[in-house]
């Protein structure tokens, strides 16, 4: 995973308008990728993010990973959901410099299970943050990454992108004691490091987010922390040291209803339920 070290003893883990919530431009022209809407934490990275259906009244939304989470790394089988939190983050501009601190009310939702993911809502909405910061909020694509796009995985941790293309697809990915399910396999060229978990994975033809950031496999290992193990659909297991991966996010979407309130029965809600 990959979390930030903080400790020797945490030396494993790797650890308005309706314009308001786009940040792709009306036009056919590539969007330009920029650290705006990105956010650093105290150990992680992560994404101000919004849906097609969100208003610019509605509570804002932070992404990052399930391992992220202030705390501790759910169980496996574990979701979290409606938990109080005050944890901070701090908002980054298009140059990745800091312009203030937003705030969480709680953590909407996270697991480690089948994805990787923390979901925290804010006690500001869009428009107090396009008011105050001037920053538009990511948004998240409702649809399937493609093998072989272009992306840009951002990290507000290190004020640093890592450009690759979309190598594929892992039917399961194991590592430790948790499996992720239909997981993106980076190019070699996004060598992300400690700190970049949570980090928003941008599609560059369309600039909406298609994944967030979670592991690589370090030492060659298999399917141990930090060295997860690729299964196949007969079970078949691979280990691609130096490789990285991220966890699609198309199906979160279709989980969150008007006033981004979550309701994980939601039509194509793809969320493991509590």
């Amino acid at each position: 995973m990959k979390r930030q070290l903080l400790s020797a003893a945490s030396a494993l883990l790797l650890g308005g308008a309706a314009a308001l919530i786009s940040t792709a431009p009306a036009h056919a022209d590539t969007p330009t990728i920029t650290f705006a809407g990105t956010v650093a934490l105290d150990d992680c990275s992560g994404s101000l993010i919004s849906f097609a259906n969100s208003s610019p009244s509605d509570p804002a939304l932070i992404l990052t990973n399930g391992h992220c989470l202030e705390t501790g790394m759910p169980d496996p089988g574990q979701v979290i959901v409606d938990q109080p939190s005050s944890r901070t983050f701090t908002l980054l501009d298009a140059s990745g410099n800091s312009l203030g601190t937003l705030q969480a009310s709680q953590v909407d939702y996270s697991t480690m299970t089948n994805t990787d993911v923390t979901i925290y809502q804010l006690n500001s909405s869009y428009a107090d943050i396009q008011n105050t910061y001037g920053i538009s909020p990511l948004v998240m694509s409702s649809t399937h990454p493609t093998a072989g796009s272009s992306i840009e995985v951002v990290s507000g941790y290190w004020q640093t992108t890592y450009s690759c293309n979309i190598d594929g697809f892992v039917n399961k990915l194991e590592e430790a004691n948790w499996t992720w399910l239909d997981s993106v396999r980076y190019t070699s060229s996004c060598n992300t490091i400690g700190g970049t978990s949570g980090s928003p994975v941008i599609d560059t033809t369309t600039g909406q987010v298609v994944a967030v950031n979670n592991t690589g496999n370090e030492n060659g290992e298999s399917c141990t922390l930090d060295n997860p193990c690729e299964v196949d659909a007969n079970g078949n297991i691979t280990v691609h040291q130096g490789t990285n991966y991220a966890e699609e996010t198309y199906y979160i979407p279709a989980c969150f209803g008007p006033g981004n309130v979550l309701d994980l029965t939601r039509a194509g809600c793809g969320l493991p339920q509590p």
